[in-house]
């Protein structure tokens, strides 16, 4: 969608469609990218373009006016879980970033907005990308090749909204049918890994290939029987053996169609753990590179936190928690990147608070994993709905902290999306 702003409008993190005017007014070879050098801001503003149309499908639009709160009602009604035990595991040096020259690392801009301002375009992004990928599996499923320029078009659109918010877009992911799985899981992958290639602050050029690779991971499974595919019941071991084929037949796919190798890669060791007790290779360690293991990372997360055909899906919070239990699955200093991205408490987490109250996790801060913002609508003690408020446990004079998370199947509790999904 193209909107047309004025040269003091103009901030980092918009895409750049056009420059009103001649091209001669304007100091760039190109009229269209995406704006994160700071000077290349002040060549604008010092230029004589006095409107520049911007791309908001592809970066930031305006700013935005004053967040604003709708309340809404919750549903129906009735107890408790665990305290996340969240290890902090001891970084180990940070892996040199993927060697790619090219564009500045990607940062969050310096005007991000909220995940309520963005939950609209990431909706139509996630529905548009949904039908999109499903679109292009089956066209494999059929024999016929993928066209990779319309993936890298997909990714770019995903990858827009997550830059302008880390969290949104895969918190929409995660409301989903069990018949959507294979396809839904793509989308997800791709904005998981993109958050997490943003977090690490790899080059754009690579957060880009992160993308792309999160959604043909799993490209293979397109020549896997779909009687094993979407079998509901535990996998014999003959029909384990041929799910495990997936990655070999992804790369074979993806080397006939001229797929980056970085791409390649990750389709083919994305199931490798940071033990070495993986598959296919047994790698282990830095042998696995970079994009593989925040591969590994996401495609978990995301398999665990989905309804299947043969399992009940884990909350976000207890995802996280038990796969920080997983001791050698995982690079530790990737999934410290992955758990700041997200949070100790996801978006749509059910958390108890030091008061007795219950709340539905709103908002992430990228400092403080511990105090999110929170929507509070449930008293534990009396087992009644309160008034609903925002709270903001960062923020003074917040008195309240989580005490532990909950489980809302437990409380009985239905759409409790509702609470952090905002109109």
């Amino acid at each position: 969608m193209l909107k047309k702003v004025t040269s003091a409008e103009v901030r980092l993190g918009m895409y750049i469609h056009k420059f009103e005017g001649s091209w001669i007014d304007h100091p760039f070879w190109t009229a269209r990218f995406l704006l994160q050098d700071p000077h290349d801001l002040q060549k604008i503003q010092n230029s004589g373009v006095t409107a520049v149309w911007i791309d908001v499908a592809k970066g930031l639009d305006r700013q935005p006016p004053a967040e604003c709160s709708i309340p809404v009602d919750p549903g129906a009604l009735p107890e408790p879980a665990v305290t996340p035990a969240l290890p902090t595991p001891t970084s180990p040096a940070a892996p040199a970033p993927v060697s790619a020259p090219g564009p500045a690392a990607v940062t969050a801009p310096g005007a991000a907005i909220s995940c309520a301002q963005e939950l609209a375009q990431a909706s139509a992004v996630s529905a548009h990308a949904k039908q999109e990928v499903a679109r292009l599996f089956q066209d494999v499923r059929l024999g016929q090749a993928i066209e990779l320029s319309e993936v890298a078009t997909l990714v770019e659109q995903l990858s827009a909204s997550v830059l302008r918010h880390p969290t949104a877009l895969i918190s929409l992911t995660r409301l989903r049918k069990a018949d959507e799985y294979t396809y839904i899981h793509s989308v997800s992958v791709c904005a998981l890994m993109t958050a997490v290639a943003r977090q690490l602050e790899l080059p754009m050029e690579q957060v880009l290939l992160a993308g792309q690779a999160g959604l043909l991971h799993d490209v293979g499974k397109m020549r896997t029987p779909l009687e094993i595919l979407n079998k509901p019941g535990k996998l014999t071991d003959a029909e384990f053996a041929v799910m495990q084929r997936h990655p070999e037949e992804g790369v074979a796919l993806l080397q006939q169609w001229g797929a980056a190798p970085e791409v390649i890669d990750v389709c083919l060791h994305h199931h490798e753990k940071f033990d070495g007790s993986g598959y296919p290779r047994g790698l282990a360690g830095t042998q696995i590179s970079l994009l593989s293991r925040i591969a590994a990372v996401c495609d978990v997360y995301d398999a665990i936190s989905s309804t299947r055909p043969y399992k009940a899906a884990w909350s976000p919070a207890e995802a996280i928690r038990r796969m920080a239990e997983w001791t050698g699955h995982f690079d530790p200093w990737v999934f410290q990147a992955f758990v700041k991205t997200l949070g100790i408490y996801p978006i749509g987490s059910l958390v108890r608070l030091s008061n007795e109250q219950l709340a539905v996790v709103v908002e992430q801060h990228p400092d403080s994993l511990l105090t999110p913002r929170v929507r509070v609508f449930f008293s534990a003690r009396s087992r009644t709905p309160v008034p609903q408020r925002l709270l903001d446990l960062a923020q003074p004079p917040a008195n309240e902290r989580i005490a532990r998370r909950e489980d809302p199947e437990e409380w009985g509790f239905r759409n409790l999306e509702r609470l952090w999904q905002q109109a």
